[in-house]
Parts: C-alpha cells; structure tokens; sequence
C-alpha cells in the first residue's frame, strides 16, 4: 500500500473514530417539561328564565375560558385579580360551606356550582349564603366581561 493510500485510510479512521466519539457513552439531555396549569376556579352558572348556561374556567397562571352555548371566549387574568379572587374564596370561607344549598321553592332558578381547591360548592339563587354572594358577583362579573351572554341572546344590554 503506497503512502497517499495509507494516509487517506488513516484520515478517514481518524475522522470517523473522532463523530462515533461523540455518540458513545453520551446521554441523551431531557428537555424539563413544564407542568400544564392547575384549574383555579371552575364555575357553572345555568337556568334562569332566560335558560343561562355559562361556563368560566380560570387556570392558576391567570388564563382562563368563558363558554356558553354557542360562543367560547379566552381570558387572561393578571396576579392582582388572581389575589382578588383568592381573597372573596377566604373571606367566604369556602372550605366551612356546605357542598349544596338547594332552594326551598321558586321556579326557573339560576343555579351556580363553583369548584376550588377541590372543593365544589352548588347553590340556588335563594338559598345563597350571604358570605358567598361576593364570590358568585366577582365571577358573574368576569363571564359578563367576556360578552358570551349578550353573543348568545342577541341582546345589548344584559345585567348577569
């Protein structure tokens, strides 16, 4: 074998031992995976005389959905409404209130149904606990700012 031959040869062992180095003994690096956001508050407003059917999902990093019937709706709520929130659910001491408060009589009532922390709290338009009526206007009024209710009825000027 004349040299030009062996030094190619040698080269190109050379070159290949060099790219197999890299593969040998090397562990793949995992890519951390973010974890998905938690459900924060999920909230179920239906019934009424109008026939309401609302729906509103808010995610601990803020982000959220308002849905009814026909129309979806994404929110983004910032810390300071997440406190706010976090704050109405303390002051109503969600944890102590009972999981139903069905109402005593009454036709076409709305009936609103609040999961958070677990816990999920279903109540009547009479039958709501005066400390709990904050909560249900603070997320009235957030499915009320997403517009889905006026989109649904066709009316411009609802009050939920």
């Amino acid at each position: 074998m004349d040299i030009k031959k062996w030094t190619i040869a040698c080269a190109f062992i050379l070159v290949a031992a060099v790219l197999l180095s890299g593969c040998i003994g090397q562990k793949t690096q995992t890519v951390p995976q973010s974890e998905p956001p938690a459900v924060f508050v999920d909230y179920q407003r239906t019934g009424g005389i109008g026939g309401l059917d609302a729906h509103l999902v808010i995610f601990d990093n803020g982000a959220g959905v308002v849905s009814s019937r026909s129309v979806s709706t994404e929110i983004a709520l910032n810390k300071t409404e997440i406190g706010r929130i976090t704050a109405l659910f303390n002051d109503a001491q969600f944890s102590m209130l009972q999981a139903n408060y069905p109402a005593h009589a009454g036709m076409d009532l709305t009936n609103y149904s609040v999961s958070y922390h677990g816990k999920t709290v279903t109540v009547q338009d009479t039958a709501i606990p005066p400390s709990y009526q904050p909560v249900l206007d603070e997320l009235n009024r957030i499915v009320s700012s997403a517009g889905t209710q006026r989109q649904d009825f066709g009316l411009t000027n609802i009050k939920i």
